[in-house]
């Protein structure tokens, strides 16, 4: 316990000399950022499973629920598929992860099949909510566009009235010195915008 305790307190050390909050908010929001290097170490279902779980109780329009996960762990039969998807070098550190998984968004409401405005907004907040989970237990959660949306559709078998939206990778933190040389110095938590440049009153140039 100890020793997880102190884990968790260096990570958040990490992640606070890198950013400042304007305002206070829970730690977790600052603390949570994208790792890329992973141990390579299959994760139990007991390990990962609980961030969809947290994915699960997102808010949605009309309670559609509009995501859908379809993930394979390293030891599955499956896992060369997803590592084949991916591209822009996410190739060099991904295959490194204990699960890796695409998201997909239903396009229409459930209700009446009508379309569904808010499907990758909703899925957007079930996405955040994973990663945040996956944060608490100091795991690594890194979102990824850099892999091929057609293949994954059809190698996954995504039915046509869902969108297929992002990858996800999950694992086991490790060392940044593990990821090839022009990744490490990119293996911290990255800055934001100002409040000012995101948030405007009464109009988009008030």
């Amino acid at each position: 316990m100890q020793e997880t305790i102190s884990k968790r307190l260096d990570l958040e050390t990490a992640a606070t000399d890198h950013r400042e909050t304007d305002y206070d908010i829970d730690s977790l929001f600052v603390n949570r950022w994208s790792p890329r290097a992973m141990t390579g170490e299959p994760l139990e279902e007991s390990e990962f499973l609980p961030l969809f779980e947290a994915a699960r109780w997102a808010p949605s329009a009309f309670n559609n629920q509009h995501w859908r996960f379809i993930y394979a762990t390293r030891e599955d039969d499956e896992w060369d598929t997803f590592t084949d998807l991916l591209l822009g070098g996410n190739e060099d550190w991904a295959t490194d992860a204990g699960v890796l998984a695409v998201i997909v968004s239903k396009t229409t409401f459930d209700h009446n099949g009508e379309p569904a405005p808010t499907h990758s907004f909703d899925t957007g907040s079930a996405w955040q909510n994973l990663a945040l989970e996956g944060a608490r237990r100091d795991l690594a959660v890194h979102g990824m566009a850099g892999f091929d949306y057609e293949r994954a559709a059809a190698e996954l078998e995504v039915p046509e009235e869902y969108a297929v939206e992002a990858m996800v990778a999950i694992g086991e933190r490790a060392p940044p010195e593990s990821l090839p040389d022009d990744l490490q110095e990119r293996e911290q938590p990255s800055g934001r915008k100002d409040l000012e440049t995101i948030v405007h009153r009464g109009g988009f140039d008030a």
